[in-house]
């Protein structure tokens, strides 16, 4: 989606229009929308503030997956460091898959994938500007390594456990998912208007894409992805 730009034309600080939000801008901003559209399928792109201005635009693109079906294979840890490092390595993935070894099904293995927040506290968190939303890849929020200063703010920052944003001990600098829209080893276009890794790889089809926002809860982007389940038909998915 192409930058929102705030129409200034009538404003008194033109300048603000240029700058980015605060977490207390952004709550403000919702005002009379009320929470729901935030937690619902229906969030606008934009938000417009009182000072006429918008802010983060929501992604394009979000992972979902059925931590039922799911395998806990470690399948999609290993290529999604392959495409993005060179090197299958789980420590280096973007996506985790943890598993209690004492925990019952379906506890025991869980997917934990960047959100794609409609607020980042990634992005709002980081000094430089390294983590950032990305508009020219479907407004993906990510990280820029080449502006990373190693603060980990943003690992720090994200509200999930374990943290979206993950710290890359081998070149120092945060990283995070950006759904596949930067991944040098891998020569199928990625973002949200192409293909992600992880999805691709994962043998049991318990990793799906959608463009449209998912619900904003403490369970996570969980879907039911196995045969007879009405999720993957209001998404329009076919599956195994």
């Amino acid at each position: 989606m192409a930058d929102i730009k705030a129409d200034t034309e009538n404003s008194t600080a033109p300048e603000q229009a240029t700058k980015g939000v605060s977490r207390r801008e952004f709550i403000t901003g919702l005002g009379g929308l009320g929470i729901g559209a935030v937690l619902g399928g229906g969030l606008v792109k934009g938000f417009l503030l009182p000072d006429q201005v918008f802010a983060i635009p929501a992604s394009e693109g979000y992972i979902l997956v059925d931590t039922k079906k799911c395998a806990g294979c470690t399948s999609c840890m290993l290529a999604c460091s392959l495409v993005h490092e060179g090197k299958e390595s789980l420590s280096l993935s973007r996506i985790q898959v943890t598993q209690d070894p004492f925990g019952k099904f379906p506890g025991d293995v869980e997917q934990a994938q960047c959100h794609q927040c409609p607020y980042p506290a990634c992005v709002d968190a980081c000094p430089t500007g390294a983590n950032h939303v990305d508009a020219a890849n479907g407004n993906v929020r990510t990280v820029d390594a080449s502006k990373c200063i190693g603060c980990e703010r943003c690992v720090n920052a994200c509200p999930f456990t374990p943290s979206r944003a993950l710290w890359n001990f081998e070149d120092k600098h945060a990283q995070k998912c950006d759904l596949c829209a930067n991944a040098p080893y891998w020569k199928e276009k990625g973002g949200p208007g192409g293909k992600q890794a992880c999805v691709t790889v994962c043998p049991v089809h318990a990793i799906t894409f959608t463009g449209e926002i998912p619900v904003q809860s403490d369970a996570g982007y969980d879907v039911n992805l196995r045969k007879n389940s009405g999720d993957w038909k209001r998404i329009g998915l076919s599956v195994d």
